[in-house]
């Protein structure tokens, strides 16, 4: 989605009218109540007006309550969802992403995607133009909460690891780690200014942990 008209994170369209992001996607701190917030749909390259593009305008915004507590950012609650000002019009460039079904263990050594217009190079500042896909294989979750300790929750979250190569990055947060098909993260965090970093995992908040407030919200 965008922030005056400038790129900030990806997200899904889970039905016509909401989609699903990370909370971390709005510092409220940063932003202020004139901002113009809206989701872009259906793009390849967003410096560009495409037919295939729909752009419509985010009615409000409900983050996990748990997300920000006495001022400090609990990631495992990296959840946020975006309800929108008009129902988007299904096409072949925009589909609603069926959510899992109920709250599955991830196993490790899975084949994942993920895709999104983030930073090209992890250290650099020029986030892609085009949609930009990488392939990603999952981590022990054991190894994530070695790696990250108290910042890893294995019942909330799971992570990836990297091939020195391929990997999410500043501009990709949001976005949907797709599983066999199904979604089953959201992009968290990762490195600072290292994002293809192989000793540390990239994190994700699980999806389908999540399934019994994203119904009810």
């Amino acid at each position: 989605f965008c922030v005056n008209k400038h790129h900030t994170c990806g997200g899904m369209l889970i039905r016509e009218d909401y989609v699903l992001t990370a909370a971390h996607c709005l510092n409220r701190s940063v932003f202020s109540r004139k901002d113009h917030f809206e989701v872009v749909l259906g793009a390849h390259n967003i410096t560009q007006k495409e037919k295939s593009q729909q752009r419509i305008p985010v009615k409000k915004y409900i983050r996990h309550p748990m997300f920000e507590q006495n001022n400090e950012m609990d990631y495992s609650y990296d959840i946020m969802l975006l309800k929108l000002k008009n129902k988007a019009k299904l096409s072949k460039y925009v589909k609603v992403q069926p959510l899992p079904e109920k709250n599955e263990k991830t196993t490790a050594n899975v084949h994942c995607s993920i895709a999104g217009w983030g930073l090209k190079i992890s250290n650099g500042n020029q986030p892609s133009d085009v949609m930009q896909e990488v392939s990603l294989i999952l981590e022990e979750n054991s190894i994530c909460e070695n790696k990250w300790q108290q910042y890893f929750n294995s019942e909330r979250m799971i992570c990836s690891v990297s091939d020195g190569k391929h990997a999410f990055c500043m501009g990709d947060s949001g976005s949907p780690l797709i599983c066999n098909t199904k979604p089953q993260g959201i992009a968290s965090y990762t490195i600072n200014g290292d994002c293809t970093n192989e000793s540390y995992p990239q994190v994700y908040v699980k999806i389908s942990y999540f399934l019994p407030w994203i119904k009810k919200k």
